[in-house]
């Protein structure tokens, strides 16, 4: 899996201090903040961005306010730094239509800072919510637009769209495998969950290497083994158990929400 020791020494304080401004100039704490591409992913080229993700309460008057502020915080990208986040209350919004983006950043390998107390919290919420279909479609969602027009073409095809298209096919085939956890973030974590054969792991683990000794435009031979995988767990989505769950959980993530607030 994927560990701490992808991002330099120097790179990391730098993450650290820009996530210190933040929390001063916009005036939030900071709940989460971790990495979330490839990198995180298990699957990063020498020239793969730093993708920075957080979620951020602020004090509480903000939000009793007649007219809603901006729930996100968008920084310009610098220094192969892309650093953005969510107000906790989008991502509690979210978590409740089964929004996959925030339970990957929960399961993220990589951590910039220890996580607050909430985020356990938040884990159990989405644990329960779990609605394998909704998360099936999310990544078929994701990964057919990663796969379009090349993965019924011919020739080769740049490793990184390879990639970008069988994170989710392993994301869908983990959930199959156990509709009762959500699927990791990390491809190294959803290999071992998918039950693959060994030829194919074989040709992830060899893709994996190709992608960490080029840059991210590289093109890379075609695997048809892994491009069957791809095609046929897209098309799968459906066949995943339905748990319709939000109407259950909105009065327990209003209250995570109000006991947040009142800490």
């Amino acid at each position: 899996m994927t560990t701490d020791t992808a991002i330099p020494a120097t790179v990391r304080r730098e993450i650290e201090t820009r996530l210190e401004r933040i929390e001063v100039e916009h005036g939030v704490r900071l709940l989460l903040a971790i990495e979330s591409g490839s990198r995180a992913w298990g699957f990063p080229s020498p020239d793969s961005d730093y993708d920075v993700r957080f979620l951020y309460v602020r004090p509480r008057n903000w939000y009793l306010s007649l007219a809603p502020g901006r729930d996100v915080i968008e920084t310009p990208i610098e220094d192969e730094i892309d650093l953005n986040g969510w107000d906790v209350r989008k991502a509690l919004t979210l978590l409740l239509k089964s929004n996959a983006v925030v339970s990957e950043w929960i399961e993220s390998p990589i951590r910039y800072r220890p996580d607050d107390p909430f985020v356990a919290r938040l884990a159990g919420l989405a644990d329960d919510l779990l609605d394998p279909r909704a998360i099936a479609y999310h990544y078929a969602r994701s990964g057919k637009l990663a796969a379009d027009r090349w993965l019924d073409g011919e020739g080769d095809v740049p490793v990184k769209k390879y990639f970008y298209a069988l994170r989710p096919a392993l994301a869908i085939r983990a959930i199959r495998v156990n509709p009762a956890s959500r699927p990791p973030m990390n491809l190294q974590a959803l290999v071992e969950a998918s039950d693959l054969p060994a030829v194919l792991v074989e040709q992830i683990d060899a893709l994996v290497e190709a992608k960490a000794r080029t840059n991210e435009r590289a093109n890379g031979a075609r695997l048809f083994e892994i491009d069957a995988l791809i095609r046929g767990e897209l098309d799968r989505a459906g066949e995943l158990p339905a748990r319709k769950l939000r109407d259950r959980f909105v009065d327990r993530a209003d209250q995570l929400f109000l006991e947040l607030l009142n800490t």
